[in-house]
């Protein structure tokens, strides 16, 4: 790497690594709310951002518009979703909700090419092209703008897990649902809001995505990223999903920046470089930097 575009590389990381702990906060309330890690999550942002384009391109809408009403659109289905598809299999053993998330996530890709097709789109212009340049950095505006937003998504979730009741509920469920439910909580619908909140998450980060990369299929791909962040983060903290996003998408941009010759470049370390972390971190720490361990007595 030319050291001196470390600050380049080291500084676009960590906006794009916002994006990604955007992403991992939803993953993070499903598993925090009914211990079940989502597949479909990525495939959710898809969805978000294709519908969002859907508004615009064939409606008319204004972007921000648009936006909005994806957004609203993402609530219901995440109710759908937990309604029709997850309800039913409270008490079941874990792995079919695990299996039936991934069934989700296949039948989401399958619905987005069937409705929108699979060529890529193009979003209008939701942040300014302009460069920021300080000093020897060039900040590209859209990235500074999603970074913004990514910042200010974590301080409202923050505000309402703290603060309000259905967030104090929802944490009560997190911790034991049996002892919730014998307090008068209603832990199915706390399940509903979990995956409606997950669904918003989802479709705020493939909309911000998109206005960088396009609207396409491989969202739900780089979705994927938010994993290695929830994993090194913990799945259960939502501080770890902000320091587990920043973390991947800084080793991302700095692998991306390392020299290499023709055959290693094809190689595309820089998309590799967030899962070998993730091995990493499953070796030397699986419960997470922030993660809780939890002992079962038999």
């Amino acid at each position: 790497m030319n050291w001196d575009l470390f600050p380049q590389f080291l500084v676009t990381g960590l906006l794009t690594g916002g994006i990604y702990s955007l992403i991992a906060l939803g993953l993070v309330i499903i598993y925090k709310s009914s211990r079940v890690f989502n597949f479909a999550q990525g495939h959710l942002l898809m969805v978000g951002a294709f519908v969002t384009w859907w508004f615009t391109d064939t409606l008319g809408w204004n972007v921000w518009l648009a936006f909005g009403a994806a957004i609203v659109l993402a609530a219901f289905l995440g109710l759908l979703i937990e309604r029709v598809a997850l309800r039913a299999l409270i008490g079941q053993p874990i792995l079919a909700t695990v299996m039936m998330t991934l069934a989700l996530a296949q039948l989401l890709q399958g619905g987005t090419i069937v409705l929108f097709g699979a060529t890529q789109r193009s979003l209008p212009e939701l942040f300014p092209l302009r460069a920021i340049i300080l000093g020897d950095v060039r900040l590209k505006q859209n990235l500074v703008f999603a970074f913004a937003i990514s910042v200010l998504g974590f301080l409202l979730f923050v505000l309402f897990f703290r603060y309000t009741r259905w967030g104090l509920a929802m944490r009560a469920a997190a911790e034991d649902h049996q002892l919730a439910q014998s307090v008068g909580l209603r832990v199915p619908r706390i399940f509903g809001l979990a995956w409606a909140i997950a669904s918003v998450v989802a479709t705020i980060g493939g909309v911000l995505l998109a206005s960088i990369s396009g609207v396409e299929l491989n969202l739900s791909i780089i979705a994927l990223k938010a994993f290695p962040a929830v994993l090194f983060g913990g799945l259960e903290s939502i501080p770890g999903a902000i320091v587990g996003g920043l973390t991947v998408g800084i080793i991302e941009s700095l692998v991306g920046g390392l020299p290499a010759d023709a055959t290693l470049r094809s190689l595309h370390l820089a998309d590799i470089a967030p899962y070998v972390f993730m091995l990493i971190v499953l070796w030397f720490r699986p419960d997470g930097l922030f993660g809780l361990k939890r002992i079962e007595r038999i």
